[in-house]
């Protein structure tokens, strides 16, 4: 049986609060790099609604990861390609606000200055391992920030509703598909 009971001893309102001022000028800090730096353009890439180029890299690294007992090795090239269209027209559908904080978390992992405190992988997205995407993933799964976790979650719903929303998926995982009406 896990253990679940709290460690206060190094819980504090000071320790929380140091976090806290942390984590917001972190967060600052990379929003206004990445405003001046051009990582957080506006114009979205050439065949896409909403994901920009600098998302793309980010997302043919993450997509594999997280489809790897999903999609067969043969099948992956076409499931990528397929669930970046997904993932863009959903993403084209939400609210501008929760769309919004799902750019700016995309360019939080797409900026050098922090992606690799952030994630640990210190090069560029298409330089990256499935071993350091995997290890990615479970740094934020496993995290003792709420904020981590809460974008672990984010990033796999995303990438799963996209991949499971294609006909394609559907045969994989025996679904016949919607009833006819």
């Amino acid at each position: 049986m896990n253990d679940t009971t709290l460690d206060t001893q190094h819980l504090s309102r000071r320790h929380l609060l140091k976090v806290g001022l942390l984590g917001t000028a972190l967060l600052s800090t990379a929003g206004l790099t990445a405003t001046l730096s051009g990582y957080a353009e506006a114009a979205p890439a050439q065949g896409y609604l909403l994901l920009r180029r600098n998302d793309l890299p980010f997302l043919r690294a993450l997509i594999p990861v997280i489809l790897a007992d999903a999609v067969s090795a043969e099948q992956m090239v076409q499931a990528l390609d397929a669930t970046l269209h997904s993932l863009d027209s959903s993403l084209a559908h939400l609210s501008p606000e929760i769309a919004q904080r799902i750019m700016q978390l995309f360019d939080l992992l797409a900026m050098p200055i922090s992606r690799g405190p952030l994630t640990g992988v210190w090069g560029d997205w298409s330089n990256a391992s499935a071993a350091e995407v995997g290890n990615f993933l479970h740094r934020w799964q496993d995290s003792r920030l709420d904020m981590l976790r809460m974008g672990h979650a984010a990033l796999l719903k995303l990438v799963l509703m996209a991949w499971y929303a294609r006909p394609e998926a559907w045969a994989l995982c025996g679904y016949p598909g919607p009833p006819a009406v």
